[in-house]
Order: structure tokens, then sequence, then C-alpha cells
């Protein structure tokens, strides 16, 4: 991973490779957890964006390529809301992009249009000419409604061997054999009872036709608002995959979350504007209770062992403190879920 000593060295040749002007200084800016991100100031007075990728030979997920191919996509069909891709080094995981201005929104505040932002931001990454087939598949991504239950079971079987460095570790376990496991049992239950009755086959694949290219981890945490305007940034989970995945993610990410009120506006307006069919809705509708579960489960990785030893190192008063609000935060997503 790059130093911030060298940052400026690295830079000059990616933004002699956009035509840009060298870089003279810097900001580090807020970035995930898989990447480190700089604002460089020009010295034409303008601003662009470096990230640094998190790279691991036993991670096979290449984030700078997922982001690369989505941006690149966005931009040839004029989409301008989303940053433009201006200049990569894959040898040394970087990536050049322009600067997007804005601020994120603050829990609470996502309303309708916020909502028709996001679902015209979507369309519009897949206006014609859809080429299915010349993007890969997402991270995590789903072709079939077996492969979303199995990526549910997953998640729950990596939570059955939490960190013994992990603070409240067994207020954890507890929570996990009391309450997620049965939940999951339950609503896993319902949405094969569901197919039956509407003569479903769980293993049917999607075809190409009504797949999408799908920002993934797509929602209001990954968005800058500039006064009315509204960007989106980090695709590095981005690629093909079930338009259900992507509404279901959307209203079940926690951070700033959609309102769940505005569900049916979101999927109405997804399968129309992308002539997709009813059954497309309905699997957007079946599923969000099993998306629900999986966010709970994103919520406790915490928990895991390469989370808990890293944050344990890095802050033991804050991981605990964090390990709480987490545990609290996964029981309010499973409080979404009707009493079957």
């Amino acid at each position: 991973m790059i130093d911030d000593a060298d940052l400026i060295a690295a830079a000059a040749p990616l933004c002699q490779q956009a035509k840009c002007a060298p870089p003279r200084g810097f900001e580090r800016l807020a970035g995930g957890k898989n990447n480190r991100v700089w604002r460089l100031d020009l010295a034409d007075g303008e601003a662009v964006v470096l990230k640094s990728y998190y790279h691991d030979p036993h991670d096979p997920r290449d984030r700078l390529a997922a982001e690369w191919a989505f941006l690149t996509h966005a931009w040839a069909r004029g989409v301008t809301t989303c940053p433009q891709p201006l200049a990569i080094d894959h040898g040394a995981h970087l990536g050049l992009y322009t600067f997007m201005r804005g601020v994120k929104l603050s829990p609470g505040t996502v309303n309708d249009a916020h909502v028709q932002a996001a679902l015209a931001f979507v369309l519009a990454v897949n206006a014609p000419p859809r080429t299915m087939d010349a993007m890969p598949p997402g991270s995590e991504a789903c072709f079939s409604l077996e492969q979303h239950l199995t990526t549910v079971d997953r998640r729950i079987a990596r939570l059955e061997t939490l960190s013994p460095e992990a603070p409240m570790r067994a207020e954890a376990e507890r929570f996990i054999s009391a309450r997620l496991q049965p939940t999951w049992v339950r609503v896993r239950a319902k949405i094969l009872q569901e197919t039956v009755r509407a003569e479903i086959s769980i293993d049917d694949l999607i075809p190409l036709s009504r797949q999408i290219i799908s920002p993934s981890d797509f929602g209001f945490h990954n968005a800058l608002a500039d006064g009315r305007d509204l960007a989106f940034i980090d695709f590095e989970y981005a690629g093909r995959d079930d338009p259900a995945k992507l509404a279901c993610d959307f209203f079940c990410c926690p951070e700033i979350p959609a309102p769940i009120s505005l569900h049916d506006l979101f999927v109405d307006g997804l399968v129309a504007g992308l002539s997709l069919q009813q059954a497309d809705a309905a699997r957007c509708r079946l599923l969000l209770d099993a998306y629900r579960v999986k966010w709970a489960c994103i919520i406790l990785n915490v928990f895991l062992p390469g989370d808990a030893a890293r944050r344990a190192f890095a802050d033991h008063a804050a991981n605990a403190a964090r390990c709480a609000e987490q545990l609290a935060r996964a029981s309010a997503k499973l409080d979404e879920i009707a009493v079957y």
C-alpha cells in the first residue's frame, strides 16, 4: 500500500497519463475499509481523486478493475453523476478520477427525490445498448433464487466462529443462536413456501436480458449531495447482477437508509424502466426479508476474527463501543422483519 510520503511521486505519472496539470498537494479523504483515498490539488487549481485499492493474494476480487469497468461503462453512456475515470495503474492498484463535490446526506433526510435520483442513475447506466455479457458478475452476484439463499446461508455459517478477541463475544453468540439463526430458518422456509405456491423453481437462472449492470453496495452512504444534485461514488463491487439484489440491498443498507415506504416506487420504476417482467418485481419483494437477515450478518462482521483483531489492535476501547453498537444495529435490522 502506498505511503503518504510517496504520494506525489506516484500521482504524477497518472496525472500526466490523464493530461492533467501536475499535482501540488493532497488531502486524505474518508474512504472505505478496502482503499485509501486522496484529493489531489493540481497546479492549475483543479482537483482530482486518487484511490489506492486494497489488494490481497487470498482475495480474488479486483476492486480497481470492477470500479474502472463500471465507470467507463457509465461515462460511455453519458452518465456524469459519478466520477469520470481518468488514469489507471493496474500494477500499483491506483486509479485517478474526477473529484465529485458535495456532502453526505444525514440519516433520516432521504426523501422521494433522492430515491428517484438513485433510480434514474441505475436506469441511465443500463440504457441501451445493454451489452450485459461484456460486464463480469458483481461481488456476491446472484442469478437464481437458490444463489440468493445460499449467500445468506454462507454468511450465517461465517458467524459460527467468532473472534476470541471480540468484546461482547458471549452476547453476540447468544444473539446469533437465539435470534439470528431461528429468524433465518423462518424466513428461508417462507420463501420456499412462496416459490412452491407460485410454481417457481429456485434453480432457474435469470436470463441475461433480465439482469442489470449493478453499482452494487449502492445506497446513500455512497452518495454526495451538492445542492439539489446527487452524485454517486464507490463502485468497487460493481458488475452484472440480479435487479432484485440491487433493490433489496438498496433498502436494507443501514448506514443512511432509504425509506422502506418507497420500496414499491423503486421496484416498479426499475421494472418499467428496464422492460423487466413482473416475476422480477415479485423476486424483489420476496427476497426483502432474506436481505434483512443478510445485512444483520454483515453488521456483525465486527465480531469475525480478521475484523476483530484489526480493530482491537487499533483501539480496544473504541472496538468495545463499536461491538455494542453493531449488536444493537443487527437486532434493529431483524426488527424490520414481520413475525411469521
